[in-house]
């Protein structure tokens, strides 16, 4: 017997590399205002005035080089600012309030950037879908099941991950679509099915055993965390608007356009080892962001429902209050943190890496990997201005007699490297990794962000907890919607 090598995956390493000079878009905009502030300044009093305001210079210096966990100064006063901003004008909490104006059919009544979408169902009523007007985009969700991937032997592990390279290549090389959304999160389950399970095919009346399941049944119900997995493909009603005046125009035409796209995704997401579980309807889609806010009604939800599977009032699909803090948002029933995914492994690790991270044991999270597809053209020019950076800088290393940076090297043969397959016909997608993590209170939460924190390090993943932008994070991360 010959024994099957398993797989191996590395990811590019991250640029931190700036425009010009290392400097980032907001170090330069400093720089740049201190520099124009020093000329009108010494134009209009002088030198000695000038001197007077060293500390001023010094302050403006420190901005552009003082680096605060991992960001420049300069990079956290935007974001500072706007969160100051938010919390002068009580922005901060958020609580639904009961409105005498007429509702707005379809209008999901979410907080912050995402208040203007709405749920629309396809004239065909094959899906619900979600129109983000100022986005100008339309997103289906299909909730997705597949085997364990843990279990699988390595060659079928490789097919599946070749498989769904297939499927975002395709989806990117199409042209109209302007995110792809892979969301996998755990819920709380009340043990409802597990007792619809035991009443329908268990015999309670066996000796010994009948009363060691009902007891098992009994404790384990609530305690247990099903996995959830959805892919959300959003339409780029501006790229695809040729093909939505063909199909009729308005939003029928993008939901045709949108049901075409849906077709092809579900023959494709085969080859990667994937089930299709249907196209949620506005109902169900309202369900999964109502329980994304307030996990405890997750139970109810599928009691009310005829068809067993959880839906919700469109109306009703907000939440009820949202407190955001520097480093928490508290919903309707939970606590969550969200981190940013901010290095993926750089070395050759197995496809299955986030298998510790996926299933901690007793922690409740949501993990979204979001897909940007990039132009061609775009992609191509992207890579000729890092190319040449990368080159610039290390010329400039030389003339100053300064040793060569190995960390150039790296990120100039994974430049080439992705030129390459750019050359070769390869779909060029900027990928966003965000997770979410949530518990019942403060002190539970705090535990369960220490164990993420470990099963990180065990992944070779760099996680990022966001600062003042909890709640705009939790809404792309927690929501599958594929908001940017």
């Amino acid at each position: 017997m010959t024994s099957e090598t398993p797989s191996t995956i590395r990811f590019p390493t991250r640029s931190r590399r700036g425009i010009l000079l290392g400097l980032t878009t907001p170090q330069l905009t400093v720089a740049g205002l201190g520099a124009l502030l020093l000329l009108v300044v010494l134009m209009s009093t002088g030198v000695l005035a000038a001197l007077a305001l060293s500390p001023l210079w010094a302050l403006l210096g420190a901005a552009v080089v003082v680096r605060i966990r991992g960001r420049s100064a300069a990079e956290w006063a935007p974001i500072a600012a706007r969160y100051w901003l938010r919390r002068t004008c009580g922005q901060l909490v958020w609580l639904a309030r009961p409105s005498t104006r007429p509702r707005v059919e379809g209008l999901l009544h979410l907080p912050g950037t995402a208040a203007s979408l709405r749920a629309i169902t396809s004239p065909d009523g094959r899906l619900g879908a979600v129109h983000d007007q100022q986005q100008a985009t339309l997103t289906a969700v299909t909730r997705v099941s597949s085997r364990a991937f843990a279990l699988l032997d390595p060659a079928t592990q490789a097919d599946n991950v070749s498989g769904w390279g297939r499927t975002l290549a395709a989806l990117s090389r199409s042209g109209q679509i302007a995110r792809i959304q892979v969301m996998e999160r755990t819920v709380p389950d009340s043990g409802d099915a597990l007792q619809r399970y035991w009443l329908e095919h268990g015999r309670p009346d066996t000796p010994l055993a009948g009363p060691i399941y009902e007891d098992l049944l009994a404790a384990a119900g609530p305690a247990a965390a099903p996995h959830e997995a959805y892919i959300a493909i959003a339409l780029d009603l501006r790229k695809a608007r040729r093909l939505i005046n063909q199909a009729g125009g308005g939003l029928g035409g993008a939901c045709t356009v949108l049901s075409q796209l849906t077709a092809s995704l579900d023959q494709s997401v085969r080859g990667a080892g994937l089930v299709s579980g249907g196209w949620l309807t506005a109902g169900e889609i309202a369900a999964v962001v109502r329980t994304a806010y307030d996990p405890a009604v997750l139970g109810a939800l599928e009691r009310w429902s005829d068809s067993g599977r959880a839906e919700a009032d469109v109306a009703a699909a907000g939440p009820v209050v949202v407190v955001e803090e520097p480093e928490r948002i508290r919903t309707d029933s939970a606590h969550h943190a969200v981190y940013w995914i901010d290095q993926w492994p750089r070395t050759e690790t197995s496809v299955g890496f986030l298998h510790q991270l996926l299933y901690s044991s007793g922690v409740r999270r949501t993990l979204s990997l979001i897909y940007t597809p990039q132009q061609l053209d775009a992609a191509m020019k992207d890579v000729q201005r890092k190319k040449a950076t990368i080159v610039a800088d290390a010329a400039e290393r030389v003339r100053r007699g300064q040793v060569d940076s190995e960390a150039d090297t790296v990120e100039y043969a994974d430049t080439k490297q992705r030129e390459l397959q750019l050359i070769a016909g390869h779909a060029d997608v900027e990928l966003t990794g965000l997770l979410v993590v949530s518990a019942d209170d403060a002190d539970q939460l705090s535990a369960a962000c220490a164990q993420v924190e470990t099963a990180a390090v065990a992944a070779q993943i760099d996680l990022r907890l966001l600062e003042k932008q909890q709640a705009m994070a939790f809404t792309a991360a927690a929501l599958p919607l594929a908001r940017p």
